[in-house]
């Protein structure tokens, strides 16, 4: 497994990016470049398992590793939900990647400013594709908490 890293600078306060970053709403407009219309079922409490879902329901199903608002938040990958949302974490598929981590940072930049950095373990099946998706998708989370009107 190989840990991608990502960054992006954004002209807003943490607090914001933050919010933007884990809200219902924005979530699924800034993760639209991996499958549209994806979304999660779950909290973002540290401890608590999430569901990350496409539209047809199948998935990813994690657990958040570890938050600390406004700051970090790690997210452990556990396994696949197929499109009946039945789990699998045990098969030798998800083996192959099962407690991978999916790692946000968020840095006050001054001046009302954010930096995101996102670290990612892949493995080399899907490393084309997140060197591709990841850049679209903290543009698109970059256009909406640098208009203020989609934060409302």
């Amino acid at each position: 497994m190989k840990t991608l890293h990502f960054t992006i600078d954004i002209a807003a306060p943490v607090p914001d990016v933050w919010h933007a970053t884990l809200d219902d709403r924005t979530y699924r407009i800034w993760t639209a470049p991996f499958m549209p219309g994806s979304y999660y079922e779950g909290s973002w409490e540290q401890g608590a398992k999430i569901r990350f879902l496409s539209p047809g329901g199948g998935g990813m199903v994690a657990e958040i590793a570890e938050n600390r608002p406004h700051r970090f938040i790690s997210i452990r990958h556990l396994g696949m939900i197929d499109g009946k949302g039945v789990e699998d974490t045990t098969s030798d598929e998800v083996r192959k990647w099962a407690g991978a981590h999916e790692n946000y940072s968020f840095t006050d930049l001054g001046g009302g400013n954010t930096r995101v950095a996102v670290d990612i373990d892949v493995n080399a099946d899907y490393e084309a594709m997140m060197q591709d998706t990841w850049p679209k998708a903290l543009a698109e989370l970059k256009a909406l908490c640098e208009k203020p009107s989609a934060l409302a």
